[in-house]
């Protein structure tokens, strides 16, 4: 495939894996208005639902392939043929159609979920991707559980697919499983052992029981795939999926690995916002680059080092996601530069006595009161020395 060999397409699955969180079910009008802010953002594929599995998924995939036309708009299959009908007739409006098909690749899921042997998966495989292939061209193959699955089966399984038509392989660590260099040695076993390898695209998509979501989408990443699947907010069923800014941020601030995303990323923190409202799931506000304490300095020491040099406590800046600023959050930790600067920046211009005075007052009041804020330092400041208005 003809293809920047160091750009990563973005896969965006938040309408369809997490949607599949309890209490998250999205209309199909909000799933059109986050597919619209997703095509602004510049995500490469949208997976808008998985059109067997309700008549309203079924619709939404319709609508959405309707109503956005940049992206690449993918529909979710078993590896059943009614699956890969109802797939195809509802992408029949998307300009840029995918079908996501495939099957277990472990021999947990062959033994256990399909009650099959290895052969016969291997034959369903190929069967779905070829049926898949008489509707559209773009054909992404998921070998789920890939995660846990022998190596040299994953290998001839990938082969086998890609023969069949498959422009792209997902290798899913579908329950979270590995360690990152576990999953990034799978990568590459599969990118130097698959002869037909560069005829398809390797996908990353991981889950997040163990916290590894993003740490083995990286080791994905740096190890051969090309494309990365997610969400926003890194929602999804159990503990999540891959964190889709965590990721983007990554690879923008290690420059040096020399891989790159079509991502807007000043669209983050708002994108972050709606999904969340919609889906009526806070962000916890210590999640990384969109949560509300992401760039927020309390600690002493760190505001006085933030304040003399922000590269000293920050390697991303809040705008470059979208953030409205940077915060020094007064607590009874902070240090009386953080104290001087919001004085300051309240209009109070302070002598090294008059600092200290107020600085022992604001002590006495942050061990009281958790979160400090403009009215409190103005009543801190009455009877302080002889102040200066500026």
């Amino acid at each position: 495939m003809l293809h920047d060999p160091n750009r990563v397409y973005v896969f965006d699955t938040t309408l369809r894996d997490g949607e599949q969180v309890p209490g998250c079910q999205l209309t199909t009008p909000e799933k059109i208005e986050i597919a619209r802010e997703l095509e602004l953002l510049g995500i490469d594929v949208i997976e808008a639902g998985f059109p067997a599995s309700s008549p309203g998924d079924f619709q939404s995939v319709v609508e959405i392939a309707k109503a956005v036309k940049e992206p690449t708009i993918c529909a979710l299959t078993r590896a059943h043929q009614k699956d890969i009908d109802a797939a195809a007739e509802a992408l029949k409006y998307a300009k840029h159609p995918r079908i996501h098909t495939g099957i277990g690749a472990s021999d947990m899921h062959i033994k256990t979920k399909f009650n099959s042997t290895r052969e016969e998966i291997l034959e369903r495989a190929v069967a779905a991707v070829k049926y898949a292939k008489k509707f559209v061209e773009d054909i992404e193959f998921y070998a789920e559980d890939a995660g846990r699955a022998d190596i040299e089966y994953l290998a001839k399984m990938v082969e086998a697919v890609i023969a069949a038509g498959a422009t792209v392989v997902n290798i899913p660590d579908t329950n979270g499983y590995c360690l990152p260099h576990q999953y990034g040695a799978k990568i590459k076993f599969l990118k130097e052992n698959v002869k037909n390898i560069d005829n398809a695209i390797i996908s990353v998509h991981c889950h997040n029981d163990l916290g590894l979501a993003t740490a083995n989408s990286v080791a994905g990443l740096q190890n051969g795939a090309r494309q990365i699947e997610g969400t926003i907010n890194g929602i999804g069923e159990r503990a999540g999926n891959t964190s889709i800014e965590e990721v983007v941020m990554i690879l923008k601030t290690h420059y040096d690995l020399g891989l790159h995303t079509n991502i807007n990323t000043k669209m983050f923190y708002e994108l972050s916002r709606m999904v969340s409202t919609q889906m009526r799931m806070p962000v916890q506000p210590n999640k990384a680059i969109v949560g509300a304490n992401a760039f927020a300095h309390s600690s002493g020491i760190h505001q006085d080092g933030f304040l003399k040099n922000r590269e000293n406590y920050e390697i991303i800046r809040p705008e470059d996601v979208g953030f409205p600023s940077a915060s020094i959050v007064l607590t009874a930790r902070s240090g009386r530069h953080a104290l001087k600067y919001h004085l300051e920046r309240l209009g109070y211009s302070l002598n090294k006595e008059e600092l200290a005075e107020a600085y022992s007052k604001f002590l006495t009041l942050a061990d009281k009161k958790l979160d400090i804020n403009d009215e409190d330092l103005k009543g801190l400041m009455v009877g302080v020395g002889q102040l200066v208005r500026e």
